[in-house]
């Protein structure tokens, strides 16, 4: 499989690749740029909004306009453009990081220590509105990143990239999580996992954030593709395109002594395989 510079940029920190159905556009991010960027491939239209701080994750909501996962908390972004707190809780040195949306529409976002320190970090679940309730389901985190459910939505599937694996859980409709064991394990040399996605016929492709690759696990945990490509700071995928077959990936320049010239970059893999419609945030 050969990738494609789908849009040619110098992010920082490239994440968070998310199809937005209803649009017909893709929504990412700049975490450390504090930018969120859509891109329409059926015309190539591309808009960036700059945020008032780092932003971790951006998600289409049901009721239109997005939801962020900001340095300091959850919040919603109207369609008219207004600008509103659903959970604020400011933490000093912790920022937002990837975001997921649960089967039942809830919002499931991580956070992480600048510094990276273990432990810094959470996932926690955030209900939308009215209540707009936080629940913190792991304390115990480094590096949130990577958050997705199988086909049927009784798997949930995390990486805490720090661990190098890719972890699932036995997932239950009122959002709880129990059992928790490795899917997967990133041997050394090959990177640290970072985002995810799940595709159709439930399986995992993990973004290698120095490995320079995004790998795809069978549910049984075995390595069966491998997309190499020329820049070492993958950091996360997913399918996009009217028939969600095209591959997004998204990478970061921070760190590089001497970025390759697509780091930053959007990037896709045309028919690399068929993706699931992703819910949009309920509130």
């Amino acid at each position: 499989m050969t990738y494609e510079v789908a849009v040619r940029a110098e992010a920082t920190l490239g994440e968070g690749p998310t199809w937005d159905p209803a649009t017909g556009r893709l929504i990412w991010i700049d975490i450390l740029g504090s930018r969120i960027h859509t891109y329409e491939p059926s015309s190539g239209r591309r808009t960036t909004r700059t945020t008032d701080q780092h932003v971790g994750a951006v998600k289409p909501r049901a009721n239109g306009g997005l939801v962020l996962n900001l340095r300091d908390g959850v919040a919603l972004l109207d369609p008219d453009g207004s600008f509103r707190w659903l959970h604020r809780e400011p933490v000093p040195g912790r920022r937002a990081n990837d975001a997921a949306v649960a089967p039942d529409g809830s919002l499931w976002a991580g956070t992480m220590r600048y510094d990276e320190a273990p432990g810094g970090g959470t996932l926690s679940r955030y209900a939308p509105e009215p209540e707009g309730s936080a629940t913190v389901v792991l304390d115990d985190v480094a590096v949130s990143n990577g958050t997705g459910w199988s086909p049927d939505g009784r798997l949930l599937y995390y990486i805490d990239s720090p661990t190098r694996r890719v972890d699932v859980f036995d997932y239950a409709e009122d959002g709880t999580v129990t059992n928790r064991r490795p899917l997967a394990e990133i041997e050394d040399g090959a990177g640290f996992p970072d985002g995810l996605t799940v595709d159709a016929d439930g399986c995992v492709w993990v973004a290698l954030w120095d490995g320079g690759a995004v790998r795809r696990y069978t549910p049984t945990g075995e390595l069966d593709r491998e997309i190499t490509l020329p820049t070492p700071r993958i950091t996360a995928c997913a399918f996009g395109g009217a028939d969600l077959t095209d591959l997004y990936i998204t990478t970061a320049r921070v760190g590089l002594d001497a970025p390759h010239p697509v780091a930053g970059s959007l990037l896709v893999v045309p028919g690399a395989g068929k993706g699931l419609t992703q819910p949009p945030f309920a509130g």
